[in-house]
């Protein structure tokens, strides 16, 4: 573990433990090649880097290392390449397989857990009215405020040992199973009447789909249906993701642990991953209340800086609703999740005029930014939008029908919509377009050179997906696999070394390196950035340290562009043209 402090800066690589390679090794091995040397200063490791069940990493059984797929070599490894660690703290919720939630399934109320996850009925007790189910539905009022990531009622119910079955705030991700029943199993019940094999085999087909289950074509007794019935229920097993207690006192011990330990293995900047629906209270938007997930968020920030980890809270939101703003204004880093489908928009419509709207406003405002092209998630298109706050509407960054458009133009190159719904399942607005990030430009080289270019001339810390570094197209095969809710693995396509080893010196590959190693190394870009005048299908970006520059000027028309760079150190001028390319 590093123990100076020094400013983060430079360019992060962004992937999963096994997105190269089978482990964290494997990418590691890469990123040694000449190829990479002095590409990246930072490495942001997607949670799969922990213990986890669901949602490809997001799903947190305990931050222990994974060790199947890293170790601790890898870290020294990190160390002695000099690429400092992104993590994440998935602070909404954790996995029905941690060892918090486990226990409360198995000791029911007499768990020291039982207030450290969110019981939906105890909270919304004298705020609604019991349904046949036996679920709390809060008032309309209260119910009307919420802000829903999914269809229906954020909730799993579980069982307690005492039989009841329990509702659990349950904001994001959730899955309901049932292990196959074995010979072993049935042993005890009185099975004389039919053949086993063919009851096992009936028995698992109607769970494995999970339709009913029918005695019609077997001579057995009421009892032994029962029996079977119940067994059933003693086999179900959950998957999901289940909100914490903001005002338990485990749950911040809790957090500190966590912190303490990430810092261990290297953390520098720790992403806030759902922070915005921590905190809940009633009569409040479980969204960003205010002054619940300030408070929240500044408790964490004190953990943090006792630890020297810079804290990026990651929030997904509407420009209109200015967020962003008060995020950054109160000295937090921010995800710029505006820039992909600027640079979409800029690509596609040839036009500066929203990309330097938003270019300038972090300059004027001193935002310190993570940008990106693509990521683990979708492309933003909500965050585009405007909003109506307080009853006077805020413009977005760009209008609705601009931003349909673009989702026209993603969806008919292939991506897939991901949406919000209300409370009761109708869909209120759309949220991300999946696709990878050179299909959604129509897999045009030129294109996707283009973005890394203004990218790295944007203001804050680049961010590069490992997929888009190779130009990775959709993978459809990859959602058929995953199944409903899928529709992310479009562009998270696991590289084997032999492809690395195939693409490696590819034009499109070698030019994007040559670009990151430029932004990563030249001191330039810890200057000031000035945006000279252009016409509106053009972009002309100047970053000045002292006496070192780097000079972009692009053609949004063409999809052409030209960096003219000095270092002083070196007394070196180095001229780039991508019409040489």
């Amino acid at each position: 573990m590093k123990n100076m402090k020094k400013e983060i800066s430079g360019v992060m690589l962004n992937a999963y433990p096994d997105s190269i390679g089978k482990n964290l090794a494997d990418a590691l091995q890469v990123l040694s090649l000449d190829d990479l040397k002095e590409v990246f200063s930072l490495f942001y490791v997607l949670p799969t880097f922990f213990n986890s069940d669901l949602d490809r990493g997001f799903s947190v059984i305990d931050y222990n290392i994974n060790e199947d797929l890293i170790s601790h070599q890898d870290l020294e490894t990190l160390n002695d390449l000099g690429i400092d660690l992104k993590f994440d703290i998935v602070l909404n919720h954790l996995s029905v397989a941690s060892p918090q939630f486990k226990d409360l399934l198995k000791n029911g109320e007499q768990s020291k857990y039982k207030d450290f996850f969110i019981n939906w009925n105890t909270f919304w007790k004298g705020n609604g009215e019991m349904n046949a189910e036996g679920i709390v539905i809060p008032h309309k009022k209260y119910l009307d405020k919420l802000f829903m990531r999914k269809a229906g009622l954020p909730i799993l119910k579980v069982k307690f040992p005492d039989g009841s079955e329990q509702p659990y705030w349950n904001t994001f991700y959730q899955k309901i199973g049932h292990h196959a029943l074995e010979h072993k199993d049935v042993e005890g019940i009185d099975l004389s009447t039919v053949n086993a094999d063919e009851l096992l085999h009936y028995l698992n087909q109607k769970i494995s789909t999970s339709t009913e289950i029918e005695f019609a074509n077997f001579d057995i007794s009421e009892s032994a249906k029962t029996e079977i019935l119940n067994l059933k229920e003693t086999k179900t097993y959950y998957l999901g993701q289940m909100d914490v207690n903001a005002n338990s006192p485990l749950v911040w011990e809790f957090y500190e642990e966590t912190l303490t330990k990430l810092k261990s293995y290297g953390c520098q900047i720790l992403r806030l991953d759902a922070f915005a629906y921590l905190h809940k209270a009633v009569g409040e938007s479980n969204f960003f209340n205010t002054p619940g997930t300030w408070d929240n968020l500044e408790r964490i920030n004190d953990m943090a800086k006792a630890l020297d980890i810079k804290l990026l809270p990651e929030i997904h939101a509407e420009y209109g609703s200015g967020l962003h703003k008060e995020v950054a204004d109160k000295g937090y880093m921010i995800y710029d999740f505006f820039l992909p489908g600027l640079l979409i928009h800029a690509l596609e419509f040839n036009t500066n005029t929203a990309l330097l709207k938003w270019a300038r406003e972090i300059l004027d405002n001193g935002y310190k930014t993570v940008n990106m092209l693509g990521c683990h998630d979708g492309i933003p298109v909500l965050d585009l939008k405007g909003k109506t706050v307080d009853g006077v509407y805020h413009e977005g960054l760009l209008e609705d029908a601009a931003i349909e458009s673009i989702m026209d133009i993603i969806i008919n190159r292939g991506g897939k919509v991901k949406n919000l719904y209300g409370p009761n399942g109708e869909k209120i607005s759309y949220y991300q377009v999946n696709a990878t990030f050179y299909s959604a430009l129509g897999e045009q080289d030129d294109k996707l050179l283009l973005a890394r270019a203004l990218q790295i001339f944007m203001p804050g810390i680049p961010q590069v997906w490992y997929l888009d570094l190779f130009a990775g197209k959709n993978d459809y095969e990859a959602v058929e696999r995953a199944g409903d809710g899928g529709h992310k693995e479009i562009n998270r396509t696991n590289l084997s070394l032999d492809f690395v080893n195939e693409h490696i010196n590819r034009p499109i590959v070698k030019h994007q390196l040559e670009l990151l190693r430029l932004r990563n190394t030249y001191k330039a870009f810890s200057g000031d950035l000035t945006i000279n005048a252009s016409e509106n299908d053009k972009v002309d970006f100047l970053w000045k340290n002292k006496e070192d520059y780097a000079h972009l000027k692009a053609d949004l028309k063409t999809y052409t562009f030209s960096i003219s760079c000095y270092s002083a150190e070196t007394a070196e001028t180095l001229e780039l043209n991508s019409n040489s390319y």
